[in-house]
């Protein structure tokens, strides 16, 4: 088969399932991985004999595309903030929401009174995008970075060897904890934060395939992580110390109430780039 035989192939048993701009990508992402071309490529080598390798490869990817499984999972990676991760069934894929939640937190250290020789932790690593991302852009900062799965850990650890940073990585329930092992400077996490409710409003693509032990909170207690990390950011960050969140757009305000409920200070809530509020910054 040749290439624009399989591009044809390929549109047709996805397009039902996907717009067209989003097969497009899938299939420029497909080509890249298992042919080694460049999107120019489908044209200038539209007649490309596909060898059988190759197209079983290109074949299995597709039928995982049917049953809607994410192109990260199916390459085994990602990108996020410009560096390369790997990720699969065991942690979420990045989100850029989360990128522009990193995007302050570099900025707020770097023109601030703050030093980049700060101790930070993250709590909830997942792949380790947060912590690994931060560690390359303040190099002299001492990161750690709590998961409660083993097995995330297990992709976050890979993934700081892949970009060649120092993380220190704690097997931790964080609901289940009292002390954290050390006082830091700045706290960020992005924890489980989307209601059992607003399920309907999840595609089959994340709600299938992606853990939702890192995605999902009862209904009737959906603050409960935010409401426990702010407990134990009080005692174990610095004075003046900061306390970084990704939230449920819906929660904005409950959010900010926990916070100011608990003492913290020049609380600022900001919206990302879909326009919805998502990040919270909160001073001790």
């Amino acid at each position: 088969m040749i290439l624009k035989e399989f591009k044809t192939l390929f549109t047709d048993k996805l397009s039902e399932l996907y717009p067209q701009t989003e097969i497009d990508s899938f299939f420029f992402l497909l080509i890249e991985e298992y042919l080694g071309f460049e999107r120019i490529d489908t044209v200038l080598k539209s007649a490309f004999e596909i060898s059988q390798e190759q197209f079983n490869l290109l074949e299995s990817a597709t039928n995982k595309l049917q049953k809607e499984e994410p192109i990260q999972y199916i390459l085994g990676k990602t990108e996020f903030y410009g560096l390369p991760f790997f990720v699969n069934e065991h942690v979420l894929i990045p989100r850029p929401e989360t990128e522009e939640l990193i995007e302050w937190v570099i900025k707020k250290v770097t023109s601030t009174s703050l030093s980049d020789q700060n101790n930070i932790l993250d709590i909830g690593t997942g792949s380790g995008c947060i912590p690994i991302t931060l560690k390359k852009h303040l190099p002299h900062a001492t990161i750690s970075s709590i998961d409660v799965s083993e097995n995330a850990i297990k992709v976050a650890k890979k993934n700081a060897e892949l970009n060649n940073v120092e993380i220190n990585f704690i097997y931790q329930d964080i609901l289940n904890t009292s002390e954290l092992h050390k006082k830091f400077d700045l706290i960020v996490s992005n924890p489980p934060y989307v209601r059992e409710l607003e399920k309907d409003e999840i595609k089959n693509n994340v709600l299938e395939n992606e853990p939702h032990l890192a995605l999902f909170v009862e209904d009737h207690n959906p603050l409960l992580f935010y409401d426990k990390i702010a407990d134990l950011a009080k005692e174990f960050l610095l004075e003046n110390g900061l306390l970084f969140f990704e939230i449920n757009q819906y929660l904005a305000k409950e959010t900010v109430e926990l916070l100011e409920a608990k003492g913290y200070k020049n609380i600022e809530l900001r919206k990302d780039l879909f326009g919805n509020d998502r990040m919270i910054l909160a001073h001790k």
